[in-house]
């Protein structure tokens, strides 16, 4: 799929990113509170980090795929549980604390990821809960 920053006036492509090659349900588009990443998570359980303030930190295509050529990759991802929808956001970073750049998925299956990553596109989980157990009976 393609994201498309456009300039208000003159309506100029600005920066084109992709999430991958195959068809996939695009669930949940976030910016950082400062705009300089972008946080897209899709229905195959991955979820894509850009870097739209310094889009040379991104990847780019080496092979010249029609359609292709030209698009920005993630700088940074990572794959939750196979094909678990999700919804991410950039944590608020805490007042004295050394910042980090990190995303929070909450899953649709009831967990909870947080993954740190950095401007080389090292990504690591560094959090892991379950709030719901989907396979618990509920008694009414």
């Amino acid at each position: 799929k393609q994201w498309y920053q456009r300039r208000v006036r003159g309506r100029q492509l600005v920066i084109e990113v992709r999430r991958g090659t195959d068809t996939a349900t695009v669930q949940c588009i976030t910016f950082n509170r400062d705009s300089n990443y972008l946080c897209v998570s899709s229905d195959k359980g991955t979820v894509h980090i850009f870097a739209i303030r310094n889009p040379e930190l991104n990847k780019r295509i080496t092979v010249a795929n029609v359609g292709y050529l030209g698009s920005q990759w993630a700088m940074s991802s990572f794959t939750l549980k196979s094909e678990c929808s999700s919804v991410c956001v950039f944590p608020p970073h805490s007042s004295g604390a050394a910042v980090k750049n990190a995303v929070i998925a909450l899953c649709y299956d009831g967990t909870c990821h947080k993954y740190v990553f950095n401007n080389d596109g090292n990504c690591n989980r560094e959090a892991y809960n379950v709030f719901l157990d989907i396979t618990q009976d509920l008694e009414i």
